[in-house]
């Protein structure tokens, strides 16, 4: 069964995964609601049913990619399970699930695992707010040779004003007020500001 945007929200909502408060966004925007994509990729099969949603979308607009890859930490677990799902539709060659990571800030493939030139890539991240994180994952596999064909997202909270350079699938359009902090209600409010992403402690 494929999943339309209603059940997603609802699925988001009925695992604890739609927050509402005053959050740090990693964008370093602020924002009174939060998605925590994390609580329901701790769920194989929740994890399952929202890949096949997205790879849904991207076999239909004719891409097959050979490799996902994604930005650590938001995107560990979510690029293996989109992975998985493209094996099970084109029972092909084995898709690779890979993620990105910045042990010095900038993104690197790394642990002994290479992409060949020329290789077809789907890039996936589970919030699009900025896609600074996304679009930067797209420039490194560019430097390495390999073809970034097109980047999914669960989440995109961009009102779809992104432009990646490759088609741009998501699951859930959500036009969520974010502010800059220096613009931020909550801020002049005094509420306590919370990034929720790595740890519940008060930020400021």
């Amino acid at each position: 069964m494929i999943l339309n945007q209603s059940e997603i929200e609802a699925l988001l909502k009925d695992v604890g995964a739609w927050l509402t408060g005053h959050f740090l966004l990693t964008s370093g925007l602020h924002s009174n609601q939060y998605i925590q994509c994390q609580r329901i990729m701790q769920y194989p099969r929740h994890g399952m049913m929202l890949a096949e949603a997205l790879v849904d979308k991207v076999m239909k607009a004719g891409l097959k990619p050979m490799a996902v890859v994604g930005p650590a930490l938001g995107a560990i677990h979510w690029e293996v399970y989109v992975a998985h799902a493209l094996d099970k539709a084109r029972a092909q060659d084995p898709i690779r699930g890979v993620f990105a990571e910045r042990p010095d800030g900038k993104f690197e493939i790394r642990r002994g695992i290479e992409l060949n030139p020329g290789e077809p890539v789907l890039v996936v991240e589970d919030v699009t707010t900025t896609g600074g994180s996304a679009l930067k994952v797209v420039e490194l596999l560019r430097e390495l040779g390999a073809s970034p064909i097109g980047v999914g997202t669960v989440i995109d909270r961009s009102g779809g004003k992104i432009d990646f350079g490759v088609p741009f699938f998501s699951l859930v359009q959500l036009n969520l007020a974010s502010y800059e902090p220096a613009a931020c209600p909550h801020c002049q409010a005094g509420e306590p500001l919370v990034k929720p992403g790595s740890s519940k402690q008060k930020v400021g």
